[in-house]
């Protein structure tokens, strides 16, 4: 018999390579969207919260999880849970340092409300300068809002807080 504190961790490992399809270089464990696994014999549940109710990266995310775990030979069912919403809180501060690394600004801060864009000063990812300006409070996808460097005039994306 397996040890299932050695297979719940080898389980763990094989969710750290399952990437974010929007945002590559984040796994899934990173994103804090893993928020439990449970092992019973060789059936596993992962149970997962979106960043967004209705996020499109989901299903693929979901796809992914299975087929990573089914490859090891595990029975995988994956379990929505919407409550606790997920928070940019949730991501690990590698998986932040890993958005910098990819020239997107990491969340910065805890809450977000209707004037939390409007007054925040971003980083540029690039360059490190502060002299940064919102564009569009939506970037390439609804977890991120667009910004421009005043400095080294590239246009980048702010994972935002929520």
């Amino acid at each position: 018999m397996v040890n299932n504190s050695i297979a719940t961790n080898a389980i763990w490992k094989i969710l750290e390579t399952v990437k974010d399809p929007e945002v590559p270089v984040l796994s899934v464990v990173d994103l804090g969207v893993i928020r439990a696994v449970a092992l019973e014999e060789q059936r596993v549940t992962v149970t997962i919260t979106p960043t967004y109710t209705g996020c499109p990266a989901m299903d693929m995310i979901s796809m992914h999880i299975k087929m990573a775990l089914n490859a090891a030979g595990y029975q995988t069912t994956i379990q929505t849970v919407l409550s606790p919403a997920w928070t940019t809180d949730w991501m690990t501060e590698n998986g932040k340092q890993q958005l910098k690394a990819y020239g997107i600004a990491p969340p910065m801060g805890k809450s977000f409300d209707q004037a939390y864009l409007d007054n925040l000063i971003v980083p540029c990812p690039q360059c490190n300068s502060t002299h940064t300006v919102l564009v569009s409070q939506f970037g390439s996808t609804a977890c991120k809002a667009l910004y421009k460097c005043e400095e080294c005039k590239e246009p980048f994306d702010y994972f935002k807080c929520h």
